[in-house]
């Protein structure tokens, strides 16, 4: 029996986010201590069976209305359908022949749910790794990101960007432009510029994360896209602001300038939380961070945050800071 397993990996957004739902830059990372795990094999039917994410068993009534105030109503089962439908509209619509044997498919993840480590577009990404290689085909590198973008946005109403899925797809750290005059199209699916850096030319940096301020990225992000589309000017001055940023981030990397680069990622808060309302509980993330000694940001739509953390000494200030108000801390993985 053909047994078929893929992996995709959490994702960091270092510099830029949320820029990219805008015509903006990012940089992004893939985050290796963290990921959504699909399994795929040959069935007599097609069958997608439940996973981790889509509890349908509790001890209370109480239990259940807590589990849905903490996570929402969006498990991983949803994420999959969406996904093989798309998947096989992609190939129809390219006249790309499917055989007819059908599969049972299943998947698991330990991201951390609904705080911005982008655990739903991995559980896609690896279905439609898992999608590939059971009908042996290829979609191109930069024409997948968007088709896993579409599954949300298109199939589930959800308003993001491209930046997860590119850094889900590419893995590493990448650096995106989706500017107007840069994006392209490949196979009916728009796509912007992106370009691998290697990893190694990145400060020591932590992620941190707390599930009890959690909030699906879709709750959080729908205001600002209307704001936008109406041209409000201080969205659209903040997302050429973040735009450039990225830009003066990128370059700072390569010429190996460290010690400006730290600071860009506190910048990068600032000029969010100009036109965003946030949380007192995240924002108390970020503040806990900065007075470890470290700089902080959103690494998502808010839960989670990173930065900079120059040493062991600010790492285990940055601990004692944050892990009294539940916040896990580490130090990502990256290759």
């Amino acid at each position: 029996m053909q047994l078929i397993r893929r992996r995709a990996y959490a994702r960091g957004g270092l510099i830029g986010n949320p820029s990219d739902g805008y015509f903006g830059r990012t940089l992004a990372f893939s985050i290796r201590n963290f990921f959504a795990e699909v399994t795929l094999y040959e069935w007599d039917r097609l069958e997608i069976v439940t996973g981790n994410s889509d509890q349908s068993r509790f001890g209370s009534v109480d239990e259940l209305v807590h589990d849905v105030r903490l996570h929402g109503y969006y498990g991983g089962i949803r994420l999959i359908r969406a996904t093989i439908k798309k998947f096989v509209e992609y190939c129809r619509t390219r006249g790309i022949p499917l055989h007819g044997r059908n599969f049972s498919v299943r998947y698991d993840s330990n991201i951390p749910r609904l705080v911005g480590l982008a655990g739903s577009s991995a559980i896609i990404v690896a279905t439609m790794r898992c999608l590939m290689e059971f009908y042996d085909l290829t979609i191109p590198h930069e024409v997948l990101p968007s088709l896993v973008l579409s599954v949300e946005a298109e199939e589930l109403g959800i308003a993001a960007g491209l930046q997860d899925r590119v850094a889900q797809v590419y893995e590493g750290l990448v650096y995106m432009d989706f500017a107007r005059d840069k994006m392209r199209t490949f196979n009916g699916f728009s796509c912007g510029v992106y370009e691998s850096l290697d990893p190694a030319l990145l400060p020591p940096l932590y992620v941190a994360y707390r599930a009890d301020v959690s909030s699906p990225t879709e709750t959080v992000h729908n205001d600002l896209r209307a704001r936008f589309e109406r041209g409000e000017p201080a969205v659209l001055e903040a997302m050429q602001r973040l735009a450039d940023l990225t830009q003066r981030a990128r370059d700072a990397l390569l010429a190996g300038q460290l010690n400006q680069f730290g600071p860009m990622i506190d910048e990068n808060f600032e000029i969010r939380r100009s036109i965003c309302r946030i949380p007192t509980a995240q924002v108390e993330m970020v503040d806990r961070a900065r007075r470890a000694g470290a700089t902080a940001k959103f690494s998502g739509s808010g839960g989670a945050i990173l930065g900079t953390c120059p040493d062991e000494a600010t790492f285990e200030r940055l601990r004692a800071e944050l892990e009294p108000i539940n916040c896990r801390v580490l130090r990502p993985q990256i290759t």
